[in-house]
């Protein structure tokens, strides 16, 4: 699956180690370029659904129409999958995500750490 980034700020971190590691640690880094080569590995968006690495599932909300995806007990990886819809034939078309930072939704805020 192809990966996008079209924040600035977040495709500027996460293209250098060295400021991503001072940014979420050395381990959370590990397990976010984990979970990023597993969405790459993935055809479709709804192939990486299935497979269920870091346990994806939709949000709602201010975040509606975004996805996360597992990182650490709070942190998640906030993705964007580039279709029309959602549908499962929709994501199963859908071969190319954007990836919008990584926060902690829980408690009922969004805490982004990256960007």
């Amino acid at each position: 699956m192809q990966i996008e980034i079209d924040n600035r700020e977040v495709r500027k971190i996460l293209s250098d180690t060295v400021k991503l590691q001072k940014t979420i640690g050395f381990e959370m880094m590990k397990k976010l370029k984990l979970r990023i080569e597993q969405i790459r590995a993935a055809s479709n968006f709804k192939e990486f659904l299935d497979i269920g690495l870091g346990d994806p599932h939709p949000l709602v909300g201010n975040l509606d129409n975004l996805y996360g995806i597992k990182i650490n007990k709070n942190y998640r990886l906030i993705v964007e999958p580039l279709s029309d819809k959602l549908d499962d034939e929709s994501l199963k078309k859908c071969e190319k995500v954007n990836l919008k930072g990584v926060a902690d939704y829980h408690d009922g805020k969004c805490n982004w750490i990256i960007p």
